[in-house]
C-alpha cells in the first residue's frame, strides 16, 4: 500500500482519527517531520522505534496525517519521545487529542507514568502539556540542538493514579 493509499484509511471527517503508525505512513511522518524541526530525525530513527516496547500513533484529518507520536514503554514509565503536528495544520487540536489518547493507552496498560522532554523555548507545547497536567520536574542542559549551539529541554511528568 503507498503512503497515499494509507493516509486514505483515515476518517474522511474533521474528527482526528488515531491509529497505529505503520511503516508505510514514513514518507508523510519525515515531511511533517521536517517542517516542525530544525533538527529533524531520521527515517533510520524512525525505523528503529518499530519495536514491541514502543507505541507509534498517527492521527489523521481529512484521509490524511496530521500528526504522530513516538513513545517508548521502560518498565512502568512511558517516555514521549516525538509528537508533532503539521505546522501547517497546527493550532486546531490534533496534538491535544493525540496526547490525551497516549496517556489513555499509557495509563490502560499499567504505566506509573508519562515523562518527556521539550525545548525550553517552545512555549506552546510547554503550555499544552501544563494544560494537561504535566509538570516541571527538572531540566537537562544542552539537550536539543539549535542554530546557535544547543538549547536546554525541561523534563516534565505526569504520574497516574493507581
Amino acid at each position: 500500500m503507498s503512503p497515499s493509499q494509507n493516509a486514505c484509511r483515515c476518517s474522511q471527517t474533521e474528527t482526528l482519527h488515531i491509529r497505529s503508525l505503520a511503516a508505510d505512513d514514513l514518507p508523510e511522518v519525515l515531511e511533517i517531520e521536517r517542517l516542525g524541526y530544525s533538527h529533524p530525525w531520521t527515517e533510520a530513527v524512525f525505523r528503529d522505534c518499530f519495536r514491541d516496547n514502543y507505541r507509534l500513533w498517527a492521527g489523521c484529518r481529512d484521509g490524511r496525517l496530521v500528526a504522530y507520536a513516538v513513545v517508548a514503554y521502560l518498565a512502568d514509565e512511558a517516555h514521549l519521545l516525538n509528537l508533532c503536528v503539521d505546522p501547517r495544520r497546527q493550532r486546531q487540536g490534533a496534538g491535544r487529542l493525540l496526547l490525551r489518547h497516549l496517556l489513555s493507552e499509557a495509563g490502560r496498560e499499567q504505566m506509573f507514568q508519562t515523562l518527556l522532554e521539550v525545548r525550553v523555548s517552545n512555549e506552546a507545547a510547554y503550555r499544552l502539556y501544563q494544560a494537561e497536567g504535566f509538570e516541571e520536574i527538572g531540566r537537562r542542559p544542552g539537550y536539543y540542538p539549535a542554530a546557535q549551539g544547543r538549547e536546554d529541554a525541561r523534563v516534565m511528568a505526569l504520574r497516574f493514579s493507581r
